[in-house]
């Protein structure tokens, strides 16, 4: 960590005598501490704490004031938030307080003890408790040989009076970070009764300025960081005069609207452009692919040699077992048979002749239709055409089971033989119908396409609906599965409820009998009469002799429009990268003036004048002294435009024509450090001030009557 470089500290601490204050303004946003007399402080920072985690001991640190970049690389301070001591500029979290405080006497120069009386700014009307915590750690903690605690704003007023810039008698307005107060001052002291408080501050506008832009720029919202809505707030946010015209500005008037925008470009890279592979890049890429091709085709060859091997081997084997079986008599053979797990020689045949198919199939080997030519039937079914006294039992049941397959298998070749003689004999029907009158033909066409179509939809619309099948097909209530089946599959659940309730009974004797073996028959798919297939077959066939007779027909299903395709994503561009400020420049310094943008039910700054006026209880011509002489302060009245919208917003309250002077502070920021600073090394200082003695006797009850007087 040697390239991280500790704040200056002062040297010249031990200079002071112990009788010269220290300067305190302990403010919401910023702490700045100083000796009474000088017209600058000595060290100013942000008044928060951070106990981020070091990256590699693990060992936890405390981070006052404004984060170093070059320190954040040695910390994890993901972690960890930002905390403050403060809520709504009252004191609570004084454990932060006490590193604040540590943080600013080692500023100062400052050692073990402090030594020095202190001079604390606070805000209006702060509790006991608050002033009674501060007092105690001050004195414990460093050792403070006395403490005086006063009103920021007072010695802001009090320093611009001094200038000029206002009366004895005046208001003072002060748009703090968290709060805003407005306090009357009568003979230059403030009528604390009659001050009015807000909790809407800077802190507000510049958390809302974040939210909208954030909402604007979703894709942004990690750049949107609480120290850079901070800046964009000091650099472009300004007060209308009048809000609602500022609005119709931007909604009616571009141009104008053009002009009162602010933009702040976000760093961006263009993408690097797509050149064309040169003739290296694509010869090196067909190298690779032939390469990977060759190896592919080395592994295919390795694996079809392994398999040519296994084959042979297998062959080998069972030609072996044929020798043994013509060499042996009918015992031998038995047993041969019986330890080899084949059943009869025909089926060791059929084993023969398979393998040697697929042997010659992995060679690569042809030979006319032979390899084409199916198994015969008699090594497929090799047990039908041996005697029953041949087999034994096991034999029996397989061969009674190959004699149904052997008897469906012709069945079907014999029903596929005839359905293509039919479709031969329809459409040589439908050429001479076509050739006699095309026109009839084509209308016959379309009708019975039609009449397909419907069914087929109607088909779907009950699978999908459940729809009922007795001509009620507009209800829309649904129905069971057992509703919307036919006939055969009825029957077929039938059939498997009544095979699974059978076998539960007793001993399982299913297969004994060859009748038992027709219900595979009866269940079977093939004899379903609903004709699914059948019709959807049917209509892709007369859809294509339409589309062969008319070339503009077009078929239900390719007049579906396929979903469409999304988007492609746009490359981003530098615009995309372009942050807009228009509106939010002057909607978010508005929450000072309408609270209740943000949730916040009170009153804005220019009606708390009026509340102030009205509890102070003086006669007319007093308040029309006091409206004459009003310092506005505070960081946030530095937004363009606060004056006149001050000045026309308290008119709505005042009494026609009644007088009416606003001034800005000569430094809203720093100027009630400066009045603080010259009021501690005024003569009076030393008898406004209470010691750890008045604090041990009086205890909490002395700071509910503590007010200090205010002089020059």
């Amino acid at each position: 960590m040697s390239s991280v470089t500790r704040p200056r500290r002062e040297a010249d601490f031990s200079r002071f005598p112990s009788s010269t204050p220290i300067v305190i303004d302990n403010g919401a946003s910023t702490f700045r501490i100083g000796w009474a007399g000088e017209t600058e402080p000595r060290a100013a920072f942000r008044n928060v704490v951070q106990r981020p985690r070091h990256r590699s001991t693990g060992e936890t640190v405390s981070i006052v004031g404004d984060t170093d970049p070059a320190l954040v690389k040695y910390f994890d301070c993901t972690r960890s938030a930002v905390r403050s001591p403060f809520d709504d500029d009252v004191v609570y979290q004084f454990e932060y307080m006490e590193y604040i405080l540590d943080y600013g006497f080692d500023r100062l120069g400052a050692n073990s003890e402090v030594g020095h009386p202190i001079l604390m700014t606070e805000c209006e009307c702060n509790p006991s408790f608050s002033r009674a915590r501060m007092a105690e750690l001050l004195f414990e903690t460093y050792g403070v040989p006395s403490i005086a605690f006063g009103i920021d704003n007072a010695f802001s007023y009090k320093y611009n009076q001094k200038l000029g810039n206002c009366g004895e008698d005046g208001l003072a307005i002060s748009c703090e970070y968290g709060t805003c107060h407005v306090v009357p001052f009568l003979k230059g002291q403030p009528v604390l009764g009659a001050c009015c408080r807000t909790n809407v501050g800077g802190f507000h506008i510049t958390d809302f300025l974040r939210q909208l832009l954030s909402l604007k720029y979703p894709y942004h919202t990690a750049n949107f960081t609480w120290e850079k809505a901070e800046e964009l707030k000091k650099e472009h946010c300004y007060i209308a005069l009048d809000y609602m015209s500022e609005l119709q500005i931007f909604k009616n008037n571009k141009e104008e609207a053009e002009e009162k925008t602010r933009y702040w470009q976000l760093p961006w890279v263009p993408p690097p452009k797509e050149e064309p592979p040169s003739e290296e890049e694509l010869a090196r890429k067909a190298a690779l692919k032939e390469k990977a091709g060759q190896r592919l085709r080395e592994m295919a060859a390795a694996k079809r040699s392994q398999k040519i091997v296994e084959l042979e081997k297998q062959l080998s084997y069972l030609e072996g077992l044929m020798d043994q079986l013509d060499e042996a008599d009918e015992s031998e053979a038995t047993a041969i048979l019986g330890r080899s797990g084949y059943l009869s020689q025909q089926e060791i045949k059929s084993a023969i002749s398979k393998a040697t198919q697929s042997l010659r199939k992995a060679k690569g080997e042809t030979n006319g239709n032979e390899d084409k030519a199916e198994v015969s039937a008699a090594d497929k079914y090799p047990l039908v055409s041996v005697p029953d006294e041949e087999l034994t039992p096991d034999q029996l049941k397989e061969k009674k089971k190959q004699v149904l397959l052997k008897t469906t298998t012709e069945g079907k070749l014999r029903a596929k033989q005839k359905r293509a003689e039919e479709e031969a004999l329809r459409e040589k029907l439908e050429e001479q119908r076509r050739a006699e009158n095309p026109e009839l033909y084509l209308e016959e066409l379309r009708a019975r396409y039609s009449e397909l179509s419907e069914k087929f939809e109607q088909r779907k619309r009950q699978k999908v609906n459940g729809g009922q099948t007795n001509g009620n097909h507009g209800s829309s209530g649904g129905v069971g599965r057992g509703e919307r089946l036919n006939a055969a599959q009825k029957e077929r659940m039938r059939l498997l409820a009544s095979a699974a309730f059978d076998r539960g009974k007793g001993e399982d004797t299913f297969g004994m009998r060859d009748e038992d073996w027709l219900v595979y028959n009866k269940m079977s798919k093939d004899n379903d009469d609903d004709g699914n297939d059948d019709d959807e077959s049917e209509l892709v066939r007369i859809a294509s002799k339409l589309q062969e007779i008319d070339p503009t027909f077009v078929s239900k299903s390719e007049a579906v429009q396929l979903t469409p395709e999304p988007p492609k994503v746009r490359p981003l561009t530098a615009e995309d990268y372009r942050i807009a400020i228009g509106i939010e420049r002057f909607r978010c310094p508005e929450v000072l003036f309408q609270p209740g943008m943000i949730g916040i039910d009170q009153a804005g700054i220019d009606e708390m004048v009026s509340i102030s006026l009205r509890r102070l209880m003086e006669d007319e011509s007093v308040k029309q002294r006091l409206c004459q002489s009003i310092l506005v302060t505070g960081g946030s009245s530095l937004f363009p435009g606060m004056i006149p919208r001050l000045e026309s917003g308290i008119r709505q309250y005042r009494p026609y024509r009644s007088p009416l002077k606003l001034v800005r502070a000569a430094d809203p920021i720093i100027d009630a450090w400066r009045g603080a600073a010259a009021f501690a090394a005024s003569s009076k200082f030393a008898k406004q001030t209470f010691s750890l003695a008045d604090y041990r006797e009086h205890g909490e009850n002395l700071f509910h009557r503590y007010n200090i007087v205010y002089s020059l």
